[in-house]
C-alpha cells in the first residue's frame, strides 16, 4: 500500500509536555480523511491488510512486541475498535487484557504486578482494553486512593513503560475521545434495545454524572505520561467507523517504522523440491 493511502495520524499526537484541554479536541474531527463513511469502506478494507502483513512480519521475526493502550469513557468504543481494526490479524499473535477491579491478591501487590504480567511476548500484539491508567483515573475521581498516592503514579507508570521500550516493545496509547452528547446516546440506544441492555449497567449514570472529573483526570494523565517513546493520541470517536481508521493508522505506522522483513530461511533447504 502507498505511504500516501495512510490516513495522517500525526494531528492526534499529544505532544510530550505539552499542556491539554480536551475542549479544545473536537471528537467529531475528520482531518485524516476527508471523505464520507461510504467512501472509506476501500481504504478501511486496505488498512486490514496491510496490519494483517506488518503483524505477520512481526510474528515471524520474534524480536519487537507491539502494545496498544486503549482507554476512554464508557461507550467509547475500546470493544468495537478492538473487533474492528483487527478482524483480519491472527489471533495467535494477539493477546487481549481487560483490567476490571483488582483482586485481594493483586491489592497485595503494587499496582504495576498485574499489568506486567500481560505485557505482549516477542512478536506478539498485546491490547490493554482499559489498562494501568486505570489507576490514575478511577482510583483519583473515585477518592479510592489519597493523591499522595495517584500523584506518585505518573512517574511509576512513565518509569514501568520506559522499561518495557528499551526492552523492545513499541508502545502506543490511544484516548477514545467521544462527546458526552455522543455518550447519552450510545446509553440510551443500549436502554431501547432488548438485545443490547444487558451492556448497560447502573452505574454507567454514576460514571457519566461524574463527566467533567474524569475529563479533568484524562487531561492530567495524558499530558504527564505522552512521552517520545510512549506516545499517546486523542482519537476523535464519535464516528466509530473514523475512529477504527483513525487507530488502524497508527498502528500501521509503528510498525512500518521497523521496516521489518522476513527472516531468511534455513539455508540447508536451498535446492529441495518437493515430490
Amino acid at each position: 500500500m502507498p505511504a500516501d493511502s495512510l490516513p495522517d495520524v500525526a494531528g492526534y499526537l499529544v505532544p510530550p509536555g505539552a499542556e491539554l484541554r480536551l475542549a479544545n479536541w473536537s471528537p467529531r474531527d475528520r482531518r485524516a480523511f476527508a471523505g464520507e463513511k461510504e467512501e472509506a469502506g476501500e481504504l478501511v478494507e486496505r488498512l486490514g491488510r496491510r496490519l494483517e502483513e506488518l503483524q505477520e512480519l512481526l510474528w515471524a521475526n520474534r524480536r519487537h512486541k507491539l502494545l496498544l493502550v486503549l482507554q476512554g469513557m464508557d461507550t467509547s468504543g475500546k470493544d468495537g475498535t478492538i473487533r474492528h481494526v483487527f478482524r483480519g490479524v491472527d489471533p495467535l499473535g494477539v493477546r487481549v487484557a481487560s483490567f476490571k477491579a483488582p483482586t485481594p491478591e493483586e491489592l497485595a501487590h503494587d499496582f504495576l504486578w498485574r499489568v506486567h504480567r500481560e505485557v505482549p511476548g516477542a512478536g506478539e500484539i498485546g491490547i490493554f482494553n482499559r489498562s494501568h491508567y486505570e489507576d490514575v483515573l478511577v482510583v483519583r475521581v473515585r477518592k479510592l486512593q489519597p493523591p499522595a498516592v495517584w500523584k506518585a503514579r505518573y512517574a511509576q507508570i512513565n518509569e514501568f513503560e520506559r522499561l518495557l521500550t528499551s526492552t523492545g516493545t513499541i508502545i502506543r496509547k490511544c484516548f477514545l475521545h467521544i462527546s458526552r452528547d455522543e455518550q447519552r446516546q450510545r446509553l440510551q440506544a443500549r436502554l431501547d434495545d432488548p438485545a443490547k441492555r444487558w451492556k448497560f449497567r447502573p452505574g454507567d449514570l454514576e460514571e457519566r454524572a461524574l463527566w467533567d472529573d474524569y475529563q479533568r483526570a484524562y487531561e492530567e494523565a495524558l499530558q504527564r505520561t505522552s512521552t517520545a517513546e510512549s506516545p499517546w493520541y486523542v482519537v476523535p470517536s464519535d464516528r466509530k467507523w473514523y475512529r477504527n481508521l483513525v487507530v488502524a493508522g497508527i498502528l500501521i505506522e509503528a510498525l512500518a517504522g521497523l521496516s521489518l522483513a522476513p527472516p531468511p530461511g534455513d539455508a540447508t533447504l536451498d535446492g529441495v523440491v518437493v515430490e
